[in-house]
């Protein structure tokens, strides 16, 4: 009975090994997480009602908040820095924010 845990755990493991190397040879989706240049969002956790996002660029930034079931609470455009997020309940958030083809993806705390 143990060894055919172990055979089990030991199978899984190869399977997770094997899993993860397939994907870090994966070419990067429109969907995957790429680095914008000099991101920075703040403050986090937020209790102003109000978040700033800059960047090197100045370009347009697209910013999506889902809550952590997956729904869409907020989608905005923003061509400042400032972000009115007060309408937003308290709670654990996933912001993703666009510029141009690059994308990125960070929890955010609202309290």
């Amino acid at each position: 009975m143990v060894k055919n845990y172990f055979y089990i755990i030991l199978l899984s493991v190869f399977l997770f090994s094997l899993s993860a190397s397939a994907q870090e040879n994966k070419p990067q989706s429109k969907n995957q997480d790429t680095s914008i240049d000099g991101l920075s969002f703040y403050p986090n956790p937020v209790s102003s009602g109000k978040i700033y996002i800059s960047s090197k660029s100045s370009a347009d930034k697209e910013v999506t908040i889902f809550d952590v079931l997956g729904k869409k609470v907020l989608q905005a455009t923003l061509n400042t820095k400032e972000l009115n997020i007060a309408s937003i309940s308290p709670g654990v958030y996933i912001i993703r924010i666009r510029e141009g083809d690059a994308l990125a993806t960070r929890k955010l705390i609202i309290k």
